[in-house]
């Protein structure tokens, strides 16, 4: 039996000329470009060098284990070019027994990062056009989502509205906002921004890797550095605390947080914490006066993306399966691809089918207003 299966969480990697012939004329000296290291094979090049991302790790889905490493040369012609070429994604998508995919940049979520906020700014921009022209191929199936700097308040509004007009679903938003020191995302300061997300309809993600402490290579995670992957969720963790105990969910009950890639299976340990700390710390730890439990925000505002994380599935009855959302992670090394099918298969086996089909489906086609998808 095929099962009926929306990715929550895919990515697309960006080609040359994604940030080349659409960026502000005034950086296109530093765009993003492709290049062909003599170590890596293909790679971008971002800012003239200052990193560069190498594609054959990132976009290794379906690779074995042991091929998975910065230098191991992986020519361009060794990618899957459904991470460019929308025809040629859908044709995956086929292959993998996927109905239709939420795509998130690949060497935009490194530049969420980037300490340049007006270069982001031109880089953002850029992407956001690329991905409204890359989606339009198969709209229904290949779902694009928009990027933020957020340098102000008023201009991340604009961003917002812009994204609405290209045709995108939702926003990725970065860990940090470019204007962070002048408040984290709980100061009253966002809420004219959170409120026009509500209004235009569109889910605001955060994504692992993208809050620059998140990053395996940090120094600050002790031991081998294979210790730092457990790390990287912690980011996304922080974010969720700081809108609940910060009291943006309280302030504004509509608000749609999406926590991607982080995995699902923490969360019912995560909720009873939260509840814990509110119930017996808050007269020395401050937080916003909340007339809910943490865990009902997190329960009601909160969805979670994961790929293989069996234990989500296991702990369904624990959390909100209507907020729980599958996700393929395809073209990424984490990528359940080209076996989404058989893990699915065995990973749901035990769920009522009502659950299976909320947390393989309908709460992403729920989310982002997509009609009901048929088996490809």
């Amino acid at each position: 039996m095929t099962l009926l299966a929306i990715s929550a969480d895919s990515h697309i990697t960006e080609p040359g000329d994604c940030y080349l012939d659409r960026i502000d004329p005034k950086y296109r000296d530093r765009a993003p470009i492709a290049v062909t290291d003599d170590v890596m094979g293909a790679v971008m090049s971002i800012d003239n060098g200052r990193s560069r991302v190498p594609y054959g790790m990132v976009a290794a889905a379906g690779r074995p284990w042991n091929e998975i490493h910065p230098s191991n040369y992986v020519g361009w012609d060794e990618l899957h070019p459904g991470g460019w070429d929308p025809k040629a994604r859908l044709a995956e998508q086929m292959r993998d027994g996927v109905s239709a995919e939420v795509l998130y940049p690949s060497v935009g979520m490194l530049l969420c990062n980037h300490p340049d906020a007006d270069y982001k700014k031109a880089c953002f921009d850029a992407y956001n056009l690329w991905m409204a022209e890359f989606q339009s191929t198969a709209p229904e199936r290949l779902i694009g989502l928009g990027q933020t700097t957020l340098r102000s308040v008023e201009e991340g509004i604009d961003d917002l509205s812009r994204i609405k007009d290209l045709g995108l679903r939702g926003v990725m938003m970065p860990g940090y906002a470019s204007c962070f020191d002048e408040g984290d995302y709980d100061h009253p300061r966002w809420d004219p921004f959170w409120r026009a997300a509500i209004d235009l309809g569109l889910p605001l993600s955060f994504h692992i890797l993208t809050s620059g402490n998140d990053q395996p290579t940090n120094p600050q995670f002790r031991g081998p550095k294979l210790n730092s992957f457990i790390g990287i969720i912690r980011g996304c963790q922080d974010i969720i605390g700081t809108l609940i105990f910060g009291g943006v969910f309280e302030r504004h009950p509509d608000l749609r947080m999406v926590c991607v890639e982080a995995d699902a299976g923490w969360a019912p340990h995560y909720m009873y914490r939260a509840d814990h700390a509110y119930n017996r710390h808050r007269n020395w730890l401050t937080a916003a006066e909340l007339s809910r439990k943490p865990s009902e925000y997190f329960r009601e505002n909160v969805y979670l993306t994961f790929q293989d994380d069996w234990v989500a599935f296991h702990v369904a009855d624990m959390l909100n399966h209507e907020r729980l959302c599958w996700a393929s992670d395809h073209p990424h090394s984490d990528a359940t691809f080209p076996n989404s099918q058989a893990i699915l298969a065995e990973h749901t086996k035990d769920l009522a089918p009502d659950v299976r089909d909320a947390i393989l489906w309908r709460n992403t086609a729920a989310l982002y207003g997509l009609a009901v998808p048929t088996t490809v």
